[in-house]
């Protein structure tokens, strides 16, 4: 399933008239926005030349998606999104916070008959770490992906944990099924969800309202809102798509009367606010009050509450009056309107992408309420890989004044998992096989990898024609191209790798490098390309890499005891870090914490220690180092242990020892410290 974006053809008579929602006028007598706070947009790519952003602060940010707006479903529907909120003012479009800075980042593209492809959840978790290191205050994601259970990947649970840890708010579409349902990444913690309501009030048939809706929901105007169309001009839409950057835009102006006040801007207070202070539902006007969600946008309220108190403490009483409704304005130039045809947009959906699933079963745009259409991402390039020179990457962003963003130092990686290959396109693949039946002969099956290295074995030239894969869960979520004067190098590391996969039970490798572009693989997914560091690349398998730290088992009674429980410590620490901390490697905190698991010598330091106290490790964290070397990035990793015999009457204790990753290749620094904590 994907996440996707919903809308509803418009009747060309009337839209809304954003400008008369109640209490925003009030709000722009104070600002319009300021420039300090950003929004990042993840969405299709955004028409910046449309005459309503000029004057907008906005940077683009490259991603595996193209970022170069064209008349197709993925640009029609981010531009329509993005002029919402950064609309100028005097322009046709009357954008929420017009004078806040803004971070576009595509993430959805065009698919098949017109619709819009969806994104995977680790492209989402990519883009969405990308907005916070560029910092975002507020993410506006007009899409999800239709879920049972509620839980996400754990790499959109970690990218979602980061916001939560920034201070940074998502708000994210509800889904337009009509049902009972939940969308992701709406319906996770720390995201204020959003559904669609009409002028009136009420909920549009279309909105979900879904159980966790109920407490982290709010419904907002979103039907017949007036937006900017790619190549000039503007049509109305409907849809949960465009009810979000209406409240996305209005969290961002709280933000700003918070800078005006002198306080730090406090994205999940406001979201807070707006959840304290909305209007219920009132059961005896309806049959269903589960459509309202925690209840309607009470802008001045919520104003209120923002300007005047603190997190966690309940609104003022201002309560519209229920005439008190955003009215239809004339459409005052509906010849610039676009066609019928494009009256209708998808909600880009969001969903994982595996060696088992097919990537249109991704996080999708929301279409029209009776359209479901399935997205996959287009890649950049189709073209096959080339060799970079060991110091090339490509911008993470492109450079601007924007306070939240741009280019910069090249983005390091440090990442786990297994090694993987793959022939990108037909035609190198069966030139790979062509080649390789001339030696080993009509059975040869470049899909069995003894086969594949037997062949690299006669011709190790063909390494470098392969696209090489890190994988996670059986999902390739990097490309890894060696590169330089002794990229031949990482290709034998590489084809060492794989046969210590197939013959030896090596379970993880490490690789250490920089982000330099995408490639786009076999099946169609795009994953970022890294150029590894050789002297960073190792493989291990699990049993053996403790051993070697903690000896071999010794013979006597009482050692063993000790020994086994030392090697149970490593097992249970390298395990969490390799299944319930599974990350892509991108930020600081998580490239020190692969590198722990890296280097377990470090951690069987701790170990020794901790078993002889009878402690078993409780928990994991990593935290900025208060203390660090000039020119460096460090950051502490934490280890905490207790006694399961004395869980409650004895103190917990508390390993740190700290990482620098300011270089491609992390390093340990200093000496293991401990204290106890009650």
């Amino acid at each position: 399933m994907a996440v996707k974006t919903t809308s509803i053809k418009t009747p060309e008579a009337s839209v809304t008239d954003i400008s008369a929602l109640p209490g925003l006028s009030s709000i722009w007598s104070q600002t319009w926005g300021n420039s300090d706070i950003c929004i990042a947009v993840l969405d299709g790519p955004v028409d910046q030349s449309h005459p309503c952003f000029e004057g907008a602060q906005l940077t683009p940010l490259q991603t595996l998606v193209s970022s170069v707006a064209d008349q197709g479903a993925a640009s029609q529907h981010g531009t329509h999104v993005a002029s919402l909120i950064f609309g100028q003012r005097g322009s046709e479009i009357a954008g929420i916070a017009p004078g806040c800075r803004g971070l576009i980042v595509p993430v959805f593209s065009d698919g098949e008959k017109g619709s819009i492809a969806p994104c995977s959840q680790v492209d989402l978790a990519r883009a969405i770490t990308q907005a916070v290191e560029q910092g975002a205050n507020v993410i506006n994601i007009s899409g999800g992906q239709l879920t049972a259970s509620g839980e996400a990947g754990q790499w959109l649970t970690n990218a979602i944990n980061l916001c939560a840890d920034n201070n940074v708010l998502i708000v994210a579409a509800a889904g337009n099924d009509g049902c009972a349902c939940l969308h992701l990444p709406a319906a996770l913690p720390t995201v204020l969800a959003v559904g669609a309501m009409d002028a009136q009030g009420l909920p549009l048939d279309f909105s979900n309202w879904g159980d966790t809706y109920q407490s982290q929901g709010i419904l907002a105007i979103g039907e017949n809102l007036l937006g900017a169309v790619p190549g000039g001009g503007t049509a109305s839409r409907s849809g949960t798509s465009f009810a979000t950057p209406v409240v996305s835009g209005i969290v961002a102006l709280l933000l700003s009367l918070q800078l005006q006040q002198g306080k730090k801007p406090d994205p999940l207070a406001i979201r807070a606010a707006i959840l304290d202070s909305a209007i219920p539902c009132q059961q005896e006007k309806v049959v269903d009050c589960r459509r309202f969600l925690v209840g309607r946008l009470n802008l001045p309220a919520a104003t209120n509450l923002t300007t005047n108190q603190q997190r966690g403490t309940k609104a003022m009483s201002y309560q519209p009056e229920d005439s008190e409704v955003l009215q239809p304005s004339e459409v005052l130039n509906i010849q610039e309107a676009v066609p019928d045809q494009h009256a209708e947009l998808a909600m880009p959906q969001l969903g994982e992408v595996s060696s088992e699933v097919s990537p249109s079963a991704g996080i999708q745009a929301a279409v029209a309420p009776t359209v479901e259409t399935a997205i996959t991402t287009i890649p950049i390039s189709s073209s096959p890989i080339i060799a970079m020179p060991d110091d090339a990457v490509t911008a993470s962003g492109a450079k601007g004044d924007c306070g939240c963003g741009g280019g910069g130092p090249m983005q390091f990686v440090y990442v786990t998992g297994t090694v993987g290959y793959d022939f990108g396109t037909e035609a190198r693949r069966d030139s790979i096989v062509q080649d390789a039946i001339g030696i080993i002969g009509e059975q040869w099956n470049p899909n069995d990898p003894s086969q594949l290295l037997a062949h690299l074995a006669e011709s190790p030239w063909e390494a470098a024609a392969i696209i090489w894969t890190l994988n996670q869960e059986n999902t390739p979520i990097y490309a890894i191209q060696p590169a330089g004067n002794y990229g031949y190098k990482g290709y034998e590391l590489l084809r060492q790798f794989l046969r210590g996969q197939v013959e030896e039970g090596v379970e993880r490798v490490s690789i250490p490098g920089s982000l330099a572009g995408s490639v786009k693989l076999f099946s169609g997914q795009t994953v970022p390309r890294i150029v590894p560091s050789l002297r960073g690349m190792y493989s291990w398998n699990t049993n053996a890499l403790v051993e070697a730290v903690v000896g071999a088992r010794p013979a006597e009674t009482e050692a063993q005891q000790e020994h086994d429980r030392r090697t149970t410590g490593i097992h249970n620490f390298l395990e969490r870090i390799y299944y319930e901390l599974r990350n892509l490697g991108l930020i600081p905190q998580e490239r020190a914490l692969n590198y722990a698991a890296t280097n377990a010598f470090q951690i069987a330091r701790v170990y020794e220690q901790a078993t002889q106290e009878n402690m078993e490790l409780d928990a994991i964290a990593v935290e900025k180092s208060p203390l660090c070397r000039p020119e460096s990035d460090c950051w502490d990793v934490k280890l905490t242990f207790f006694n399961p015999r004395e869980r409650y009457s004895q103190a917990k204790k508390v390993y740190r020892f700290t990482v620098d990753v300011s270089d491609i290749v992390p390093v340990t620094i200093g000496s293991v410290r401990s204290w106890y904590v009650y």
